[in-house]
């Protein structure tokens, strides 16, 4: 496909599933908070950099588009987990090796445990690896680990469910204290009654949306004709949660970049004195300029004289602001060292988003760049403005907090 195709395509700018297809065949599906922005990025003039060579190929080879819209950015994340499940895109599938993706494993128990686990557990010659847990119905695979640890957040929310708890002391755990427990260790829930938190949690997974509100609809007007409030009470509120999803958590792994907007380059820096004052910022660039009211401050809490360490937590803090939209690079200042970890903080949190990193010389000047090629060819003007504001407002903090502590 060609840019100038995209005017026959009335593309929503709503929550939803896009597909690429060749003919009759699937090549690729994705979800998008936006179907129109998403779509519009893939024809890009700096997509290579963006996704690779071969998502380039991909779109060439496509000679149809089509998607699916949904209610919420829950809804697209479920959809299309299910339908890569079902059609086996290749540009989706051999991008990654089964053991990578994410799965939410229901166990095989009386009262079933919902975990997140890796493939590389699931699929394992021998079997399920985590000791006392036998695999019921398992789901996925789900390709944005970070988003996939939020979506069961708002879902325990709506279904309670048990998850690693495996104490049956007769008292209520902790989740059952907040209400993300349906009362399991206390007793408070038969195995019949947590048998129907399963069966919506399994059409749930399943991106039956639709069907589970209507089902819900049904059985909360019986819970109401048989005099059964509270019932109908607890039906009828799943029922408006399922309607009204707050998933803006879920935003965060989107690259909305409107149409002539620029791209955001984030960059991080830590400064101490043999481990005195440790501090961590962020810098963003956009376009060659300086975002300075999207800088921030982080007083470190946990490493002492430990530079890696350091950056990690301030990366791992930084990506709790669910908020602030994700950039196109992460830089960070050093080495080998630093940029294998902040790529284990993003890994973590199931995001895939390039990082590049500045060494310097002895006089602590810009060396050469490493990590992220693509990266390094289309920002390298902005990935250096980025790691020298940075540096500069790192140092300047660091030396304000050391002059306010000796006087």
């Amino acid at each position: 496909m060609e840019k100038p195709e995209l005017k026959k395509y009335k593309v929503p700018d709503e929550p939803g599933v896009y597909l690429f297809k060749k003919g009759r065949k699937i090549l690729y599906i994705g979800k998008a908070t936006s179907l129109r922005d998403r779509v519009r990025s893939y024809f890009s003039s700096d997509l290579v950099a963006g996704r690779g060579d071969r998502i380039v190929g991909m779109v060439a080879g496509a000679t149809s588009l089509d998607w699916k819209v949904t209610q919420s950015v829950l809804e697209a994340l479920m959809l299309e987990s299910h339908l890569i499940k079902h059609h086996q895109p290749p540009y989706n599938v051999d991008e990654k090796d089964n053991k990578s993706w994410n799965y939410v494993v229901i166990t095989k128990e009386d009262f079933p445990r919902v975990l997140l686990v890796r493939g590389r557990e699931l699929f394992q010659d021998v079997g399920f690896t985590k000791p006392n847990i036998r695999v019921g119905t398992f789901f996925g695979p789900y390709p944005h680990g970070g988003q996939l640890k939020e979506a069961l957040k708002i879902i325990r929310k709506i279904f309670p469910f048990r998850d690693s708890c495996v104490s049956q002391s007769g008292k209520p755990c902790f989740n059952r204290q907040i209400g993300l427990c349906p009362g399991v260790c206390s007793g408070e829930v038969s195995v019949e009654e947590y048998e129907k938190t399963i069966r919506n949690l399994k059409e749930l997974f399943s991106g039956n949306f639709k069907g589970l509100k209507q089902r819900l609809v049904r059985e909360m007007k019986v819970a109401a004709a048989a005099e059964r409030f509270e019932d109908a009470s607890r039906l009828r509120r799943q029922v408006h949660a399922l309607e009204h999803i707050h998933d803006v958590s879920l935003i965060k792994d989107e690259h909305r970049i409107a149409s002539g907007g620029g791209v955001r380059i984030e960059a991080f820096d830590v400064a101490h004195t043999g481990g005195t004052e440790t501090v961590g910022v962020m810098t963003v660039v956009s376009s060659g300029e300086s975002m300075k009211a999207a800088y921030r401050k982080f007083k470190i809490r946990t490493a002492t004289n430990d530079d890696v360490a350091a950056l990690k937590e301030l990366l791992s803090r930084r990506l709790n602001h669910s908020e602030w939209p994700l950039p196109r690079v992460f830089v960070v200042d050093g080495g080998k060292g630093q940029v294998r970890g902040a790529q284990a903080v993003l890994k973590g949190a199931g995001i895939e988003v390039p990082v590049v990193g500045v060494v310097k010389d002895e006089r602590h000047k810009p060396e050469r760049l490493i990590g992220d090629a693509r990266a390094i060819q289309a920002y390298e003007k902005d990935i250096l403005l980025a790691n020298s504001e940075a540096h500069r407002f790192a140092i300047s903090w660091h030396k304000k907090r050391l002059s306010a502590r000796m006087y």
